[in-house]
């Protein structure tokens, strides 16, 4: 899965980053802002003397409306994600109703000041960052092209004199290493850029959305409720009748003729009844498993690695007791993930791993099979990462044919007070 985002990038595919797509697609965002902010600062002029007559007000709000929907666009060179237009239909037709609905947004004065903020500030910014990152290498990696149309001698950066092939070559090669080490500062920049744009041009609007995310996560809470009560039913009815079940074929068995064609059929019947309370027993586990509420995510990811085929490295230690919600979006992400591996990826080994830095829980699942995992295909992770999206929590997977898998689970989560830290189990008895 390619990343979806410069910041994706930069952490999923660090080593393989400068290599990649995403160096040229920030040098082309940052160039193109350096280009597309010049003619913004002259245009911003002409129509500030405009505006000194009045007649270059609307003009501005015009202008911040139309390079607002450039930026959108732009914006995919950075992050694939699209931008929403923040602005409303109006409801009659006509320029008037359109300028009344559009002077009375506020996504239309966030433009206006964006665009004040571009034609000022950014595209210097812009310039100068692309300018240092490539300009410095580009010119010691024509050391050589420099000497050789010369034929005696050349300038690398203006103060470095060169005359012979050697020197020339070493400045090109340190230009090469240079443009590579120079690459993660240029996407930083971009991330940071394309996160300023997005957030004046596209912003999180909580009216609407928050009631969205809010009844979504009150969908999610009883979902979980439900899936606790089928699981206590299970447990407290249909588990003990099985029991009751299995021993009462016993009983029947020792009073049947031990020779005779009936004692065979009840011990048939009996290991059929222990099957059936055995695949009771695994369902469930599966539905919330008691460690996870009695002990946390730690030991519960422990026990489902435990319960994988391939062989499972784990680094769970630490992990704290976190808000119920999350620690069972995060355990049955990873059990899916381990399920993965076991039926997919044709891997000898996996590694799981789980922390908490105090504001974000991030689980890495990464295994040395096959490669080639696609979500889209039916991986059975595409539910659970909405079910993240509820937790404003985010899941990546880079899987490259040949391999590495790694799945990357990010969900922030403060830690619960104190006073609802302590959970007690609501039937500690069971098997």
């Amino acid at each position: 899965m390619e990343a979806r985002d410069v910041r994706q990038a930069l952490v999923l595919q660090y080593r393989r980053y400068p290599f990649g797509a995403w160096p040229w697609r920030t040098a082309a965002y940052l160039a193109s802002g350096a280009v597309g902010g010049a003619l913004a600062c002259a245009v911003l002029l002409v129509l500030l003397l405009a505006s000194l007559l009045l007649v270059g007000i609307p003009l501005l709000l015009l202008g911040g409306v139309a390079l607002g929907g450039a930026e959108r666009l732009r914006l995919r060179l950075v992050d694939r994600l699209p931008a929403a237009d923040p602005h409303r239909v109006p409801a009659a037709p006509g320029l008037g109703a359109w300028a009344r609905v559009r002077a009375g947004e506020r996504a239309t004065w966030r433009e206006l000041a964006y665009a004040l903020l571009f034609a000022t500030v950014l595209w210097p910014l812009d310039a100068l960052v692309l300018g240092l990152a490539l300009g410095v290498p580009g010119a010691l990696l024509a050391a050589p092209f420099l000497l050789a149309a010369d034929g005696q001698e050349a300038k690398v950066l203006k103060t470095v004199l060169v005359t012979s092939y050697p020197p020339a070559l070493a400045a090109a090669l340190l230009g090469a290493l240079l443009l590579v080490a120079l690459s993660y500062p240029l996407g930083l920049y971009a991330a940071g850029r394309g996160a300023l744009a997005r957030a004046l041009l596209a912003p999180r609007e909580r009216d609407g959305l928050g009631e969205v995310i809010a009844s979504r996560a009150r969908l999610v809470d009883a979902f979980e409720a439900e899936r606790r009560r089928i699981e206590r039913d299970l447990h407290d009815g249909a588990q003990h009748r099985l029991v009751a079940l299995t021993m009462t074929l016993g009983l029947a068995r020792l009073d049947a003729p031990p020779d005779g064609p009936l004692a065979a059929r009840l011990g048939q019947a009996q290991e059929e009844a222990g099957q059936v309370l055995a695949e009771l027993r695994e369902l469930i586990h599966g539905i919330h498993p008691q460690v996870l509420a009695d002990y946390g995510l730690g030991p519960a990811l422990a026990d489902a690695a435990d319960r994988t085929a391939v062989p499972v490295d784990t680094a769970l230690d630490g992990l704290p007791r976190l808000p119920a919600a999350v620690e069972s979006a995060a355990y049955f992400t990873g059990r899916e993930a381990l399920a993965n591996v076991d039926r997919h990826s044709g891997a000898s080994r996996a590694r799981l791993a789980a922390r908490h830095d105090g504001r974000v829980l991030v689980l890495t699942v990464e295994d040395d099979g096959r490669g080639g995992a696609d979500p889209a295909q039916g991986s059975g992770l595409t539910g659970l990462a909405d079910r993240l999206a509820v937790l404003d929590g985010t899941l990546a997977i880079t899987s490259p044919p040949g391999g590495p898998t790694v799945l990357r689970v990010e969900i922030p989560c403060r830690l619960p007070s104190a006073s609802s830290s302590p959970r007690t189990a609501s039937s500690s008895g069971r098997d």
